[in-house]
């Protein structure tokens, strides 16, 4: 059987009337807007923001290659990610699966909308096993959840294992390249056209430095972006992170300087790390941070915060006992952590 977007989803969301903003309603050029009932000063901020953000959707299609049609734009990634679940799968039927460890966002999602959460664990390098994620599957797994460079452990997933999986399942497999701009792997957004159930995440949080304005990307097929479209907030993109995003992609040059700083920093403090007596192992990272085992995680992350320098402990997820997540910050920043790192060294644990 094919891969059928209307056999995906749900019933209720296929006959719903969608919200028409005023701004839904023409196209084109206009000097008097008197249909929102707004204030008609304090120009431009009295206005709604464009509800389908053509604009930012046109500047950044033509950095990546694609037409504005296969683009969504949400509150973060988190947005698009709990839309996926309310447009495709039925609450209290359903279910997904996930990869182990993974971004803990995805389990959240599917226990807001009462959507059954399968994990399958990563073999223990944390590499992608195609075969056995595919056997959790059922007919009722309605998306699979993907996160490549993986968070927490760093390493992109094995491309061939990836497009096994989207090539054989008839859900849609949502594929998480949040990270994917400090990986030498190539982002599969290409495959695109290849593929009508695959969905690729990205964001403006990471490479762009633009966490602050929550802007996160989902790319798909029109179909599917209309999909989400259609049940998402009417004005769910604000004028203020709209206008700073369509700056910020006119910086291109800008973003790839600092991507290319921080994997030379990456190296420079993996190779501080490895030196260190508190830490066991340095796991391989394709991302802009470093998941590394210690000796003593949990003690390890209490004095670093008692010196005001917060990593993340992550020896309570599956697979990565005693593991600390440390992203690479400026030299100066990455200098007061190792140097943070020897004094603790010196402390009983």
């Amino acid at each position: 059987m094919e891969f059928s977007l209307q056999n995906i989803t749900r019933k209720n969301i296929q006959a719903l009337q969608p919200y028409s903003s005023a701004r839904d309603e023409f196209t084109g050029e206009a000097s008097v807007f008197l249909d929102a009932n707004e204030n008609p000063f304090n120009a431009p901020w009295n206005r709604y923001p464009d509800p389908r953000q053509l604009a930012l959707k046109t500047r950044l299609g033509k950095l990546k290659n694609i037409t504005p049609d296969h683009i969504f734009f949400g509150n973060g990634s988190d947005e698009p990610i709990d839309l996926l679940f309310r447009a495709f799968c039925e609450p209290g039927t359903d279910n997904v699966v996930a990869i182990s460890p993974t971004y803990g966002m995805y389990r959240v999602a599917a226990d807001t909308n009462d959507i059954a959460y399968r994990e399958v664990s990563l073999e223990e390098d944390f590499t992608l096993n195609a075969c056995k994620l595919l056997a959790a599957t059922d007919t009722s797994t309605k998306l699979i959840f993907l996160c490549s460079p993986n968070n927490p452990t760093g390493n992109a997933l094995q491309s061939g294992e990836i497009l096994r999986i989207i090539g054989e399942f008839k859900g849609l497999v949502v594929l998480d390249e949040a990270y994917i701009d400090f990986c030498p792997e190539k982002s599969l957004l290409s495959n695109l056209a290849q593929y009508p159930n695959l969905v690729i995440l990205q964001t403006l949080s990471k490479a762009w430095g633009l966490a602050g304005i929550r802007l996160g990307m989902a790319f798909a097929s029109p179909e599917i972006v209309a999909v989400l479209s259609k049940i998402k907030y009417p004005y769910n993109i604000n004028l203020l992170t709209q206008e700073k995003a369509l700056e910020m992609l006119g910086l291109a040059r800008q973003k790839d300087e600092w991507v290319e700083t921080i994997l030379q920093q990456k190296e420079l403090l993996k190779n501080e790390l490895v030196r260190l007596p508190l830490v066991t192992l340095l796991y391989p990272s394709d991302a802009n941070f470093i998941l590394i085992k210690t000796i003593a995680a949990k003690k390890i992350y209490e004095a670093l915060v008692e010196r005001k320098i917060i990593v993340r402990d992550r020896s309570k997820v599956a697979l990565c006992g005693e593991a600390l997540r440390i992203t690479v910050g400026t030299a100066a920043e990455n200098g007061l952590l190792i140097q943070a790192l020897k004094e603790i060294g010196k402390l009983p644990m």
